[in-house]
């Protein structure tokens, strides 16, 4: 074999053995509580997840409602009891993707587990369902920052696994999704245009009702909105105190320190749960950095 030839066949085979599934070993769902979904050429597979920071649920300040309403539905799921898919969906930085890792965190003793999957991925839903519907622990699907366009083909899959028409979760499998996005499509102002002509759509109600037919699957829906400034300030201060406790470093509230964590948020253009506490970082970093005579 001539070397042209040889080098010819091996470009061939590195190709090949690029488009070739991953040889991966199961995820052992006694050891790892968490898995996200990596694509391949002719499939994926699940990639176990190593733990991060704890997320518990009492760190998750100004959303007692949200809260409880998600942690009642987990846990009926979690008691194989009916429960619902679950939208969250509202602005960011309140909390919808750390309330799921705080449930994971409080409930992985009784069974639960989590399979995160990218937006795009969400058309290998079958494949993943496949690879979990016998395991005995109960499954989070979840899908975070989710929005289509109409016709994707990941939006067709998801509407039909929650519709359960083509396909349908085991019962093992529950999916959370959270969006920016109420419907979790784009919305205009001709949507609101009634039975005007609009951009030559004849049957204008049929199209609204295609872009509301998704989220109406989702049996909760849990919305998150931005905080009043009493609401931010209070979660503000809350922050800051268990940051200095949890430091051991005596703080004291103030007005002046109010208006600062205002300031923050101005700055920020926001007043969220993220906001709040990426202030009490600064500040109590701050404060501990001067204390120990670095500045």
């Amino acid at each position: 074999m001539d070397k042209e030839l040889a080098d010819q066949l091996k470009r061939v085979l590195t190709s090949l053995e690029r488009l070739l599934p991953r040889s991966t070993s199961p995820v052992v769902w006694s050891e790892n509580v968490a898995a996200i979904w990596r694509r391949q050429a002719l499939g994926g597979y699940l990639e176990p997840v190593q733990g991060g920071a704890a997320i518990r649920l009492d760190d998750l300040l100004g959303i007692e409602r949200q809260k409880d309403v998600v942690v009642e539905n987990t846990r009926q799921f979690l008691a194989g009891y009916p429960a619902n898919n679950v939208l969250l969906w509202g602005t960011r930085g309140t909390g919808k993707s750390s309330l799921v890792r705080a449930l994971l965190h409080a409930y992985a003793d009784q069974g639960l587990r989590v399979v995160q999957v990218d937006k795009s991925d969400l058309v290998n839903l079958p494949d993943i369902v496949d690879q979990i519907r016998n395991e005995p622990y109960r499954f989070i699907i979840f899908a975070d920052d989710v929005s289509f366009e109409t016709g994707e083909s990941s939006y067709k899959v998801l509407k039909s696994a929650l519709d359960g028409s083509v396909f349908a979760p085991s019962d093992n499998v529950i999916i959370y999704v959270t969006s920016n996005r109420r419907h979790l499509l784009p919305e205009y102002e001709s949507d609101n245009r009634g039975a005007m002509l609009v951009n030559n759509e004849i049957h204008h109600g049929e199209s609204v009702e295609e872009k509301i037919s998704l989220s109406g699957r989702f049996g909760l829906w849990v919305g998150f909105h931005p905080f009043t400034q009493d609401q931010y300030v209070e979660v503000t201060r809350l922050w800051v105190e268990r940051l200095c406790s949890l430091h051991g470093v005596t703080c004291e509230w103030s007005n002046e320190l109010a208006k600062e964590a205002i300031d923050w948020s101005h700055v920020k253009g926001d007043r969220s749960g993220r906001i709040s506490w990426q202030f009490a970082n600064q500040w109590v970093g701050r404060v501990m950095l001067k204390r120990a005579g670095g500045g």
